[in-house]
């Protein structure tokens, strides 16, 4: 029984640092260099009417995300 526990104190303190991370990057998000600037995201603008996708940012930052899980899983 102990062992559930255990593993769920796991699990929540891994999830509140996510959670932490992603509060502190959206909090941020205008002061990071080049992340919604690179060449690929889409940005349409019309009179009253802005789409914006950050495609190529959304990949770099998965790439980067899959590396670091990779490294920490070895």
């Amino acid at each position: 029984m102990t062992d559930n526990f255990q593993h769920l104190g796991g699990v929540l303190i891994i999830t509140g640092i996510v959670l932490a991370a992603a509060g502190a990057v959206l909090r941020f998000w205008d002061k990071i260099p080049l992340v919604g600037k690179l060449p690929g995201d889409i940005l349409i603008k019309k009179e009253n009417f802005t789409f914006y996708f950050p495609i190529v940012t959304c990949l770099l930052l998965s790439a980067i995300i899959s590396l670091i899980l990779y490294l920490f899983k070895k």
